[in-house]
């Protein structure tokens, strides 16, 4: 699997960018009583707002892992259906404070961190719903490719009440 550096680049770009906003929508909590070790492993995005550094990507997936300094392994992998490539960021993800609170920072590149908040999760860790530091990045995502409607519908009402535009949640493939 081939590392696309424009991708790696426009990720650099975007967490330059997010690294410039609040931690957190106004409005918006995140999940406390956390329990990271249920978190870790591969999650399905199932929907996210398009922006630069995952456009043009289906069949995106996030995999977490624990490293030995005790922050934690973020690979998102996902496949350009314009260029036919699947394309691999590799980053490090810490908390902001405790680690039983959901609010985390994600890096991609350097000294360089974006918002990653983990405002609703099942209590079997299957389905989450993630904001970024400002209302254009959100994602749900889940532990299969599919999530319950009764799931959705719940995720999207807790996102149109912070202020997010859900119409422009972009539903994702996943087919590969």
């Amino acid at each position: 699997m081939k590392k696309g550096f424009g991708f790696g680049m426009t990720l650099l770009a975007g967490t330059i960018f997010l690294s410039a906003c609040a931690t957190l929508p106004k409005g918006a909590s995140v999940v406390d009583g956390f329990e990271k070790e249920k978190y870790l492993g591969k999650w399905y995005e199932i929907a996210r707002f398009d922006f630069s550094f995952e456009r043009n990507l289906n069949n995106t997936t996030a995999e977490y892992s624990i490293r030995p300094d005790g922050k934690i392994n973020v690979k998102n992998r996902g496949f350009n259906y314009v260029t036919k490539k699947w394309q691999e960021a590799n980053g490090k993800a810490k908390f902001r404070g405790d680690d039983t609170v959901a609010a985390l920072e994600v890096s991609f590149f350097g000294p360089f961190y974006a918002a990653y908040n983990v405002i609703a999760l099942d209590k079997d860790y299957q389905y989450a719903l993630i904001a970024g530091g400002s209302l254009k990045y959100l994602w749900i995502l889940s532990r299969t490719t599919t999530i319950p409607d009764e799931v959705r519908n719940e995720y999207l009402e807790i996102a149109k009440s912070l202020g997010y535009d859900v119409t422009k949640l972009i539903w994702v493939e996943h087919n590969q």
